[in-house]
């Protein structure tokens, strides 16, 4: 019975550090296609040295190129985190002034009539007052 207890514990040991081992080899490969300064030839042979010696090579790559594999991770971080914030600011629309602004650069240009000007700007004045009703209650 302690047999099979030890060896349930070197399979959860060995799962845990196979799984680590891919996890720090996917990391390196996006790295490595993610990295515009390394050339075609570097990154083949990058590429070829984590399928000839995988340890000795990944070992190599992080101690070697680890700052900057940091680097490039925060940069697509803000990268992302910046496009999902102007995606909201979009999404969420312009404050009342904007729009009336925007209505009323139309109504300079002749493309709206003046009845559709004070439309507009009626209908973002009740949208912010609608708003702000609704944010007192």
């Amino acid at each position: 019975m302690s047999s099979n207890f030890w060896q349930f514990v070197w399979l959860i040991l060995i799962a845990f550090f196979f799984l680590a081992y891919l996890s720090v080899m996917f990391r390196i490969v996006v790295d490595l296609f993610r990295d515009e300064a390394l050339g075609g030839l570097a990154k083949a042979l990058w590429i070829i040295g984590l399928f000839v010696l995988p340890l000795l090579t990944a070992l190599v790559y992080i101690v070697a190129r680890g700052r900057g594999m940091a680097e490039r991770q925060h940069a697509e971080e803000r990268h992302y985190r910046e496009a999902q914030e102007d995606y909201i600011r979009e999404v969420a629309g312009s404050s009342p002034t904007d729009q009336i602004a925007r209505a009323k650069h139309l109504l300079q240009d002749g493309t709206i009539t003046e009845a559709e000007f004070a439309q507009l700007k009626a209908r973002a004045l009740g949208g912010a007052s609608g708003t702000a009703a609704g944010a007192a209650a």
